[in-house]
Formats: C-alpha cells, sequence, structure tokens
C-alpha cells in the first residue's frame, strides 16, 4: 500500500497552527497537548493498521514555515510484520528559519523476516533546531523472535545551506553482521539513537551534555548511555539496554529538555 502524509505548520500572530494537512489510509492525525498555553503546535500520527505491512510504502512530508514549532507524536509501538519482500519508509522534513521540530516515536519491534528500510532527509534553516529520535527492540522476545528479522535500517541525513551536516546510518541484518558481536550490540537487545542538531548560537553544548548525563532519568541500570558532541552546536546520544519503554522514557525526557530550549528563544518575536 501506497501511503501518504503531508503537513505543513504555520505561523501567525504568535502561534504555530496545522495550515495543512493531507492523509491517506492508514494515517490519521488528531491535535494532543491542549493543556499547554506555549502557543507550539503539538500532533500525533494514527493509524489504522496494526503495523507495517509487506509491500507498504509511507511517504511523510513535514514543513514548517518561519517561526513555527512542531512536536510529532506517535500512538504506540510500531511493529513490522513477516515479509517476503520489504516495506519502506520516507520521511522529508523542511524547517524554514526561526523554527523547531521533534519527533520521538514509540519503539520498533520487527517480527520475524521483517524487512524494512527508513529515511529521514531534512533540511533545516537558520536560527532552528531538530531533535529527532529511533528506537529498535529485537523483535516479540517472549515468542522466542530475538533478532529474527531479515534486516532493518535506518538513515538520517540533515542538510543545512544545502550542505550535509549529518549522515547518521544504522543497520542491523543478521545474517550479515553478527548482533551480539564485538563492537555491536553485544549482550543487549534494544539499541536507541536520538539526534539533536541546532543552527542557533546560544546554546551551551558543553553544559546541556553534562546536564542530561547527570539526570537522575539517565541513571537506570538497565541501559547504557553515550554522548558523541558535533563540531558545532549538536550531539548524538546512543542507548543500549533490554526494554523499549525504559529508552522511550530517557528520550522524552531528553525531548522536553531540548524542547524547552526554544522557549528561550525570542528573536522571532
Amino acid at each position: 500500500m501506497d501511503s501518504r502524509l503531508e503537513l505543513v505548520a504555520g505561523y501567525k500572530e504568535g502561534k504555530s497552527f496545522v495550515k495543512d494537512l493531507y492523509v491517506s489510509l492508514p494515517f490519521r492525525v488528531v491535535s494532543v497537548g491542549q493543556r499547554k498555553n506555549d502557543n507550539k503546535l503539538y500532533q500525533m500520527v494514527m493509524s489504522s493498521s496494526p503495523g507495517i505491512l509487506d509491500g507498504d510504502r509511507y511517504h511523510l512530508e513535514i514543513s514548517l514555515e518561519k517561526g513555527a514549532s512542531l512536536q510529532l507524536q506517535s500512538q504506540s509501538y510500531q511493529r513490522l510484520f513477516n515479509m517476503e519482500d520489504k516495506a519502506t519508509q520516507l520521511l522529508k522534513v523542511s524547517l524554514d528559519d526561526d523554527t523547531s521540530f521533534a519527533y520521538v516515536p514509540h519503539p520498533i519491534v520487527p517480527h520475524e523476516r521483517s524487512n524494512f528500510k527508513s529515511e529521514a532527509q531534512v533540511h533545516i534553516g537558520k536560527n532552528s533546531q531538530i531533535i529527532i529520535s529511533e528506537i529498535i527492540t529485537c523483535g516479540r522476545k517472549h515468542y522466542g523472535e530475538v533478532f529474527k528479522l531479515k534486516r532493518f535500517q535506518n538513515l538520517v541525513e540533515i542538510y543545512h545551506e544545502n550542505k550535509l551536516v549529518i549522515k547518521d546510518n544504522v543497520l542491523i541484518q543478521p545474517d550479515l553482521i553478527p548482533v551480539n558481536g564485538i563492537g555491536n550490540l553485544e549482550q543487549f537487545t534494544h539499541q536507541g539513537t536520538l539526534i539533536f542538531y541546532t543552527t542557533r548560537d546560544n546554546i551551551n553544548q558543553e553544559a546541556l551534555i553534562e546536564s542530561i548525563l547527570n539526570a537522575d532519568e539517565a541513571k537506570n541500570t538497565d541501559m547504557e548511555i553515550g554522548i558523541s558532541a558535533m563540531e558545532n552546536n549538536g550531539f548524538i546520544i546512543r542507548t543500549l539496554g533490554h526494554g523499549g519503554e525504559v529508552m522511550y522514557n530517557f528520550f522524552l525526557y531528553v525531548q522536553e529538555k531540548l524542547w524547552a530550549l526554544e522557549q528561550n528563544n525570542d528573536s522571532r518575536q
């Protein structure tokens, strides 16, 4: 099934709003965060499908106009079902100047013989920031499906002023790369990646990383955390563990911490 989701976030009189929205089955988009009074936009992507099926091709396009802030949320864990061939997802994100975008979805659960490739292409403007993550689990552990998938790939590319500034490629293919090998997942069953990149110049990157590592949410014994700082303002968080919920809650904490930075950026007002 070819499925599309197109969302344009606009900005007017100090508020972000849905300027344009188009979805096809199985997608649905609903507003959330009604209790927040920060005038930012909070949307949840829902699906009438139990998961991603063989032959599915998802196309998502997200655009933020100058000044807009959008936090996109997922409905639940994303299941990748048994496949004869493969399924794909392409996410395109276009951020104008003075924008902020966050997408921290629930973990992905690959069933036996699933084959899935996800690509995210992001173009970011000046004085803007993006938070994007993914968590891959070993599969249905209680059904004995520990890394029984055929292939999983998540490729993220972020461009600024038409230059590639970040390229992150996560590939899990058990028949080619031993999942439990040294330098790979070793004894762990879950892996998470969160990318934060900003084109603002008022971020204290070192202090921000230190505060995340010292937070109570990061001191869970069921999870290992590493943070790699970029040359410019940004960093990548890698997590390894044995449970998706622990990682997801930690990423939500990091998201809210980074999201709060946007509130201090008043240059567009």
